[in-house]
């Protein structure tokens, strides 16, 4: 296997902050495996991701969602062998999935679903992991077939990377799915993925939902612009309810509004277990789950849009499109 491979590397130069460059190939350790990557997926962390490293001023590899081949392995890893087809959404501070190949820790990765090809798969893992994680890790959930049955979930930008895979893991669960929707195009898109009931969130969707019969929710899921949605959360949200949010606010937030409601709020970041290093394994064990669900059809592919080829160009459209904040799904590019 050839010592270097290609990449497309962030630069100290604000003018063109990306550039392609043959680098060399990333450490194997003994836990992690060689990957050469056939797609990965573009998430706003990746946008957020470039404006820290012109900041820092500093060459990195980003991307975190790919699906590919594995090469090579570590001495220590016993979960996978080469030639093993995996998905994943890698961590941060290694070489990441905007290259022919990444390491990856092998706890942090499952076997990809067959019935699914490698931008399908690609589109999945990071935002699947976010949705779970609040799902079981914040809001309590068991992550086993009915375990909520007749419990509702609100989903703010029901449309999304997150949303729309939130929408069909709810409905695994029983839930009772309300999604945020404004156009005729994501409308349609959660009613497809599964939700109950669509309300707009451009509009007055407290007074929306109580016309649907909805005065309080036990969950709530804001994955856009917390700022905006909070206070309508709290008005929402019901007696020991919860919050999760997955956007840093921008300004303080009025949390003394769900007080006297005993209510949560909770961050969700998928990276928080691999930055502490503290049950990494939990994510490649969701991801085997995932790609059992998918398997049997319960989850299908987020994916809505394509782009082709390993560039500079693909990885700044890919970032344009998706920091436009009008995604629908996910955007995979395809080696």
């Amino acid at each position: 296997m050839t010592e270097l491979m290609k990449a497309v590397v962030t630069t100290i130069d604000e003018n063109e902050p990306l550039s392609e460059k043959n680098v060399p190939l990333p450490s194997v350790g003994n836990y992690d495996v060689l990957v050469k990557v056939a797609a990965t997926s573009v998430n706003p962390v990746d946008v957020k991701q470039l404006e820290l490293a012109m900041v820092a001023k500093e060459e990195r590899v980003l991307g975190f969602d790919a699906v590919g081949a594995v090469v090579s392995i570590g001495s220590e890893v016993k979960k996978y062998k080469v030639g093993d087809r995996v998905f994943f959404a890698g961590e941060l501070g290694r070489t990441g999935s905007n290259a022919e190949y990444e390491a990856v820790n092998e706890n942090l990765i499952a076997k990809a679903p067959d019935n699914l090809s490698d931008v399908e798969a690609a589109a999945l893992p990071l935002t699947f992991l976010t949705a779970y994680e609040m799902l079981a890790d914040k809001f309590g959930i068991k992550m086993t077939a009915g375990s909520a049955t007749g419990k509702a979930l609100l989903i703010i930008n029901g449309a999304g990377g997150v949303g729309s895979i939130m929408i069909q893991l709810a409905k695994w669960l029983g839930m009772t799915v309300i999604a945020s929707a404004s156009r005729d195009e994501t409308i349609e898109w959660v009613q497809q993925l599964g939700a109950d009931f669509v309300v707009n969130h451009r509009k007055d969707y407290v007074a929306e939902m109580k016309r649907l019969g909805f005065d309080e929710v036990p969950y709530i899921a804001v994955l856009h612009s917390l700022d905006q949605h909070f206070e309508a959360a709290a008005e929402l949200v019901g007696t020991y309810g919860h919050i999760g949010a997955i956007v840093q606010s921008t300004q303080p937030l009025p949390v003394g509004l769900i007080k006297n409601k005993a209510a949560s709020l909770d961050w969700e970041f998928m990276f928080a277990k691999t930055n502490a290093h503290q049950d990494i394994a939990s994510q490649g064990n969701a991801l085997a789950l995932l790609s059992n669900l998918v398997t049997s059809g319960v989850v299908k592919s987020t994916i809505s849009q394509t782009l082709d080829g390993l560039s500079v160009a693909t990885v700044e459209d890919a970032q344009q499109k998706v920091s436009a904040g009008n995604m629908l799904g996910k955007l995979v590019i395809k080696y």
